[in-house]
């Protein structure tokens, strides 16, 4: 295991009807408010007027219209707010989207710079408004880290920044939140966690047995509550589990201690950048081109693993036997939630693999994944999935 830091200072208030401690946590940073929100769903489920009823005593500016896949232009017209009506913390009402933009616009309010200079390099990210979430739809984890994404739709470039002056102070977790929304929303975010960990857990560092054992059992949390959640999108217990595994699968528990890159997001980021295509969809597009393409004798052992922990395959002396077999599971998995599994049904010929393939190797640090790889190799795994 690797030296890590591990930092989740973030306060989870969890379960039914906890937004109603709202004022109070708020009220230490201050009465005005930047309310961050996406396309106005948080008004149509009632959300956005609890919230002002609420925060009655508060002085509340509006931030809306964060996109799904969150452009720097939000992030300078969020900055600009935040100046111009000398903001005090940010309440980010949403998913990974809007809560991501408000991190980064906590932290460019203080910057003199363009905003992308924080994205490019996450170094000059020295200090940030306070942030407080209220979460409404489960799979980015990005209520409880640093880690934010933005696109510049300029140059067509997604990345990823992040510092531990953007982590929420404090993240409301209210299942009963998450039962509007949609089928696909709710595929994709499951998705989404499901590739957190497999991120993490796919890593070569040795004798990190007990971020393993954390990761196999968010994996199985998933299997088990991501179908039932799109069969019953108003059972409590499902909406519950996969909300505390969307936290648990990127606050550091699982991935700290084991160093490296990771594979399949920013080749999954640069489908995004240029199609704009819902993130989790395209993470269970790739993620078994992907195994399939890293599968060998070195990595035969890892695959056996997660056949049998995961997926409770039965052993065989045979290991790429299993190995293979748990990649279908997988495969098979994301199908049963509905979920295109090519990029042709998602609309993405194969006119931009080569230079999605060069920008996802440059700016993903691919050369330290768990199997490092090259332009070839990510052209190569992005014609499995066409």
């Amino acid at each position: 295991m690797d030296n890590f830091k591990f930092h989740a200072y973030t306060e989870i208030l969890f379960g039914k009807d906890q937004i109603q401690q709202l004022p109070m946590v708020l009220a230490p940073y201050g009465k005005r408010v930047l309310l961050a929100y996406g396309s106005g769903s948080i008004k149509k489920n009632g959300i956005y007027q609890t919230i002002q009823n609420l925060l009655k005593d508060f002085e509340l500016i509006d931030f809306p219209d964060i996109e799904p896949n969150p452009h720097l232009t939000s992030v300078e017209r969020g900055a600009k707010l935040c100046r111009d009506h000398k903001i005090d913390v940010i309440l980010a009402v949403g998913g990974g989207s809007v809560i991501d933009c408000s991190k980064v616009v906590a932290a460019a309010t203080f910057y003199e710079g363009p905003a992308w200079d924080l994205v490019m390099d996450s170094s000059l990210i020295t200090k940030a408004l306070p942030i407080v979430t209220v979460l409404t739809m489960a799979g980015t984890g990005s209520e409880m880290n640093k880690g934010a994404v933005i696109t510049n739709t300029e140059t067509r470039m997604k990345k990823g920044t992040g510092a531990w002056v953007t982590i929420p102070r404090t993240s409301i977790m209210d299942p009963t939140y998450l039962m509007t929304l949609p089928e696909k929303q709710t595929a994709a975010g499951s998705a989404d966690i499901f590739s957190h960990v497999l991120e993490s857990y796919f890593k070569s560092t040795p004798d990190a047995y007990i971020q393993d054992k954390i990761s196999e059992g968010i994996l199985q949390t998933v299997i088990k509550y991501a179908p039932l959640a799109l069969k019953e999108p108003h059972n409590y217990s499902a909406r519950a589990n996969l909300a505390w595994a969307s936290s648990l699968a990127l606050n550091g528990i699982c991935g700290s201690g084991k160093n490296g890159s990771w594979s399949v997001h920013p080749i999954e980021h640069e489908l995004s950048a240029y199609y704009d295509l819902t993130h989790g969809i395209g993470l269970a597009i790739l993620t078994p081109s992907w195994m399939r393409h890293i599968l060998n004798e070195n990595t035969v052992d890892k695959f056996v693993d997660y056949g049998l922990n995961v997926w409770h395959l039965s052993p065989s002396s045979d290991k790429f036997l299993v190995a293979n077999q748990a990649i279908d599971a997988t495969e098979a998995f994301f199908k049963s939630l509905n979920i295109p599994m090519t990029l042709h049904e998602v609309g993405i010929d194969q006119s931009k693999f080569e230079l999605m393939g060069k920008r996802a190797v440059e700016l993903g640090g691919l050369h330290y994944a768990y199997v490092p790889l090259n332009l070839e190799d990510v052209v190569e795994i992005l014609k499995a999935c066409a």
